[in-house]
């Protein structure tokens, strides 16, 4: 909004023109974002309380969560406010790509809702069936397909995706591109969401990944630039930059009241709609298999999951003490904290090689 406002008037007062250049607003976006996180954190928080919008912890995981049931859940409410606000402030609301990530905020987002809604309306940790959650996020996730099949970011590679790592190599979908953005979004929410398990671990990687993202963004939509690293040149995407650079002050200002021990968890209101909008970037900046090596953490969260439920279903044993991997870690013995921050530097690293294929090509 503020580009819309400012901008026009820089034939009026020429400083006006800093509103044009993408990393000014993107830190506009960082900092306003931030700032609604620590003002609006301490109200929701307490808000979240009287209501009795309370965590219901699960009894079969490890001993030392019970000590967190009653912890106030739902804080993805102050993300979701925090990242919508900053975007509609700082981003250009004429840019597509605004538009979709802004609707697959609030449609994932309401969704996460409506699952934490039923958890605190049971009393216990199951709320919307996994076929419920998964339909939702397809309606959503066909019709973005639909789009990038009519409209899609660069229409030389339309359903052709990049392997990292290799300059001219890409593999074409064909009429699976439909299937495979399905399967994008729908896996990158869900991975997100099974991530969440532990004090800070899920937003400490998500600021991490969206960070990441956002320089591939803002590579991506600078013609000169993606054509020196030998990147798809998607044009427009440069602007996705500031949501996601929203999304990292979020991130921050969240983890303040969820660090160890958490005084808010993110609840599905949170964590469907951020790993939602990382796989919706990843499709949009032709980055899709990158977004695998670089949110390698929540791929290896999710895996260990199906590993787990495939193997004891066939043989009746578990691969792992318990999943996601997280639990497994704790089962072993190591504390929250030292596998949460294990699992942010494992980010960094799989952050640097997603970067390092960049020059490797």
């Amino acid at each position: 909004m503020l580009y819309h406002i400012f901008y026009r008037l820089s034939s009026i007062f020429t400083p006006f023109n800093i509103f044009q250049y993408i990393t000014f607003r993107a830190g506009g976006a960082i900092l306003t974002s931030l700032l609604i996180c620590f003002i609006a954190g301490p109200c929701i928080i307490k808000k979240l309380e009287n209501f009795r919008i309370k965590q219901i912890v699960r009894t079969d995981g490890p001993a030392t969560h019970l000590s967190k049931n009653g912890t106030p859940t739902m804080g993805g409410l102050l993300i979701l406010l925090s990242v919508v606000t900053s975007t509609f402030l700082w981003a250009r609301l004429d840019n597509r790509f605004i538009l979709w990530l802004l609707t697959g905020t609030l449609w994932l987002g309401f969704l996460g809702f409506c699952d934490d809604y039923l958890k605190l309306k049971k009393r216990n940790s199951n709320g919307l069936s996994v076929k419920s959650k998964i339909f939702g996020q397809t309606v959503f996730a066909a019709a973005l397909a639909a789009y990038l099949n009519f409209f899609p970011s660069n229409p030389e590679f339309a359903t052709l995706v990049n392997v990292p790592f290799l300059k001219s190599f890409f593999i074409n979908f064909s009429f699976l591109y439909t299937l495979f953005v399905i399967i994008v979004i729908v896996g990158s929410s869900n991975a997100v969401n099974l991530t969440d398990g532990l004090d800070g671990l899920a937003v400490g990687n998500i600021t991490i990944v969206a960070f990441s993202l956002a320089l591939f963004a803002y590579f991506a939509g600078h013609f000169h630039v993606a054509n020196y690293l030998k990147i798809i040149n998607v044009s427009g995407a440069g602007e996705i930059s500031i949501f996601l650079f929203a999304v990292m002050g979020s991130g921050l200002g969240f983890l303040w009241y969820n660090s160890y021990p958490a005084e808010i968890f993110m609840g599905d209101t949170g964590s469907l709609f951020l790993g939602g909008v990382l796989g919706m970037v990843s499709l949009f900046v032709k980055q899709e298999l990158v977004l695998v090596l670089l949110g390698g953490v929540f791929v290896i969260e999710a895996l260990s999951v199906l590993i787990q439920v495939f193997y004891y279903k066939r043989t009746g044993k578990k691969v792992f003490k318990m999943s996601p991997l997280h639990h497994h870690y704790e089962m072993l013995g190591l504390c929250e904290t030292k596998v949460t921050v294990r699992f942010w530097i494992a980010g960094v690293i799989l952050a640097i090689l997603s970067f390092a294929s960049l020059k490797l090509r």
